[in-house]
Order: C-alpha cells, then structure tokens, then sequence
C-alpha cells in the first residue's frame, strides 16, 4: 500500500493512519494513507482566512487548493513552475491561458502547462475553483 506525506492541518481527515512526523516548512507533518475534504468547509475556512487560495493537500506528486475569486476582481497569479488544473465549482468567468481566451463555469476543467501565462478575468460571478498541481507547487 503506498502512504503519502500530507499537512496535519485538516480538521475534517478521516481514517488516517498516524507513523513517524516530519517537519515541512514549519509545519508537523503526519504519514497518512488519505484524507477527505467537504468544500463547504474548505470555503469556510478560506474566507475566515480572507485568503484568495487555500491549499488543503499537500504531498510530494501533487498539491491541491481552494481558489477564490470576487465577481469583478482581479486575478494576481503568474506562472507557475508546474502544471496545474482547475475544476470550476461555481461562478461565472473567462479565462485567457496563453492566446486563447474562453467563458467558464460551474463543471469547467481547464489545464494549463507550466510556465504558461494564465488568469481569470471578466469575473461576473464569484469564481471557486479547486486547482491540482503536479508536482506539488513551489512557492
């Protein structure tokens, strides 16, 4: 059975199995073998942490996060240095990723490659997207 290195941050972690602790960034890390999220609470979390993006998931292969965007705000991101890929959960946006440009929605799946020039804008309705990179992103 492969085990990964996930944050010990979540509240909502279910049937983990407990080994060795490391430390990551400043941050207790524990051995687990999966973990589950209920977005209702990770969107709480968010905005109690006025955060535009929450990363909730963080292992060696991926990294996983909560963006949120304001209906007519602006999108800060540049580049990343890995791929990522975004699942559109609710709002009402466009999206330019390199030369093309196109609407989003609720149930939209963008990918964008790494170093590829990307960001939300147009955003008639707040934006939530969970986002996927891989490997995990730097920061």
């Amino acid at each position: 059975m492969k085990t990964a290195w996930c944050a010990n941050t979540q509240i909502f972690s279910l049937r983990v199995r407990c080994n060795d602790a490391a430390a990551d960034r400043g941050r207790l890390m524990t051995k687990v073998t999966g973990e589950f999220f209920e977005l209702n609470q990770l969107e709480q979390e968010g905005k109690q942490a006025r955060k535009s993006y929450l990363e909730f998931l963080r292992i060696p292969a991926m990294s996983a996060g909560l963006y949120t965007l304001p209906a007519g705000g602006l999108d800060p991101q540049k580049p990343h240095q890995q791929d990522e890929l975004y699942y559109i959960v609710r709002g009402l946006a466009r999206i330019q990723v390199g030369s093309e440009d196109r609407a989003v929605t609720a149930g939209s799946v963008v990918f964008v490659a790494a170093k590829v020039e990307h960001r939300f804008h147009d955003i008639q309705e707040e934006v939530s997207a969970l986002v996927f990179f891989a490997p995990a992103e730097t920061k």
